[in-house]
């Protein structure tokens, strides 16, 4: 799959200040689908095109059936490696990262300003007609030229190919384009290549801020991008603003999974621990709050899926981080129902929504390791409030906030097994609400904090 962006600003060769990436060397990097490459087909003074190709390892998509319908073929035969996707997504944060955020080290002003930009995606899938890129490129100012041709032209019964042959020009921050890139590449496809969950919602809000609010199609592309998830809808919507009146503006709400990650910094902050375990620490969201602090001078994110440990060295941006922030994180495969020295020494530990993914039956094995074997000063257990489902129509009686949960525990089941394992283990338990609480329902996330007692 591939982007192309080209500028005329002169001097254009500018470019590779603001993308952090020399003209004159390309550069490759690894994703947890395959690699991705940055290079510049030309790059002179008066004109300079970077190119994004991703390169889909076959092998690794039809393992992780991305996308699947659950024909047989499908993994193995299909649009992915060569369609522009969430993949392409996945690697502009990984490729543009720095660019992404507004900054440049070299050209900080430049950084600010609007510059002349035309983007190409030459095979974009695209589940709606030909002005659904029109729709969701022009109110954002840019020039939209977007076309099909015969799916084949041997076979014209066969109509239409569902992918454009799309282009953009535009006056934008180059931030601001990479932005718009980021969100509505996923949203014309229609589909996210990875599980989606109250994350994504972080995601919607940080790249669309500034534009996404007053879109004419916010709701389409909020239902997309979220992968038609109603709850998730639903909450994303809470932090739109409603027309007001002119200049009217309302203060943005943390979204939930801001909330649960700051309560958990909070308490590992009031610890006064200098080495955490984040256990199941998957895409690493509660270890990029804490690495930034100082108080914390060794990391350590334990998971079981090497994808999932592939993704949040993506999402943490490790290649960037100065030295001395990567000698501070470790990220490392493990299992929680088996003893492991390498968690050992650490002085306190969160599981952020890792026990409802055990089988009820199997809890005494985190137990021992976590409480009995690793035993830190200090443990904080996130895990959602069975009741509060009910605040999401959306979701079924009877079934869980996601697939894998085995079970969801009311505030009347989580209090007296965070008692009973105090208890056992010799530490003491206090007990906090996250998100907003409801009167007869409780909190959308419960939270205990263990303390080991002296002896």
């Amino acid at each position: 799959m591939l982007l192309t962006i080209l500028t005329t600003h002169a001097p254009a060769t500018d470019l590779g200040y603001l993308l952090h990436k020399n003209p004159a060397r390309p550069s490759r990097f690894d994703l947890p689908v395959g690699q991705g490459h940055v290079f510049y087909p030309e790059a002179t003074p008066e004109r300079c095109t970077v190119a994004l190709l991703v390169e889909v390892d076959s092998v690794v998509l039809s393992r992780g059936r991305a996308g699947a319908s659950g024909l047989p073929l499908e993994p193995y035969v299909n649009d992915r490696p060569y369609a522009a996707s969430s993949f392409l997504s996945s690697a502009m944060r990984e490729g543009f990262g720095t660019a992404m955020t507004g900054r440049s080290k070299e050209r900080p002003e430049l950084a600010a300003q609007t510059l002349p930009f035309e983007v190409h995606l030459p095979a974009l899938p695209s589940r709606g007609d030909v002005s659904l890129a029109e729709r969701m490129f022009r109110p954002l100012g840019y020039q939209v030229t977007a076309g099909t041709t015969l799916l084949d032209e041997s076979f014209p019964e066969w109509g239409q190919s569902p992918y454009l042959d799309l282009k953009l020009e535009g006056t934008v921050r180059l931030q601001d384009l990479l932005a718009h890139l980021y969100v509505l590449i996923p949203v014309l496809d229609d589909t996210q290549h990875y599980y989606v969950d109250e994350a994504e919602i972080d995601k919607l809000l940080r790249y669309g801020a500034g534009w996404l609010d007053a879109h004419p199609e916010r709701d389409l592309i909020t239902r997309r991008f979220l992968k038609h998830r109603r709850a998730l809808q639903r909450a994303a919507q809470a932090h739109f603003t409603d027309d007001d009146g002119p200049g009217s503006e309302r203060p943005a709400t943390p979204t939930l999974n801001e909330q649960r990650l700051e309560a958990l910094k909070a308490a590992l902050v009031a610890s006064g621990a200098v080495t955490v375990l984040d256990l199941g620490c998957g895409e690493g969201n509660l270890l990029a709050k804490l690495l930034p602090e100082r108080q914390f001078t060794r990391l350590l994110g334990l998971d079981v899926s090497p994808r999932v440990l592939a993704r949040a060295r993506d999402n943490l941006r490790l290649n960037e981080l100065p030295e001395s922030y990567r000698n501070r994180l470790t990220l490392t495969q493990g299992s929680l129902t088996y003893r492991d020295t390498r968690l050992q020494g650490f002085e306190a530990a969160a599981l952020v929504e890792v026990i409802e993914h055990l089988d009820e039956g199997r809890l005494w094995t985190l137990e021992r390791v976590v409480f009995g074997d690793a035993r830190p000063s200090t443990v904080v257990v996130k895990t959602p409030t069975e009741e509060f489902n009910a605040r999401w129509a959306s979701l079924p009686a009877g079934d869980t906030r996601h697939a894998d949960h085995r079970f969801e525990w009311t505030r009347a089941q989580f209090q007296p097994w965070a008692e009973r394992v105090a208890d056992e283990f010799g530490y003491a338990v206090t007990f906090q609400d996250v998100g907003e609480v409801d009167a007869h329902l409780g909190p959308p996330t419960q939270m205990a904090v263990f303390r080991l007692e002296a002896l």
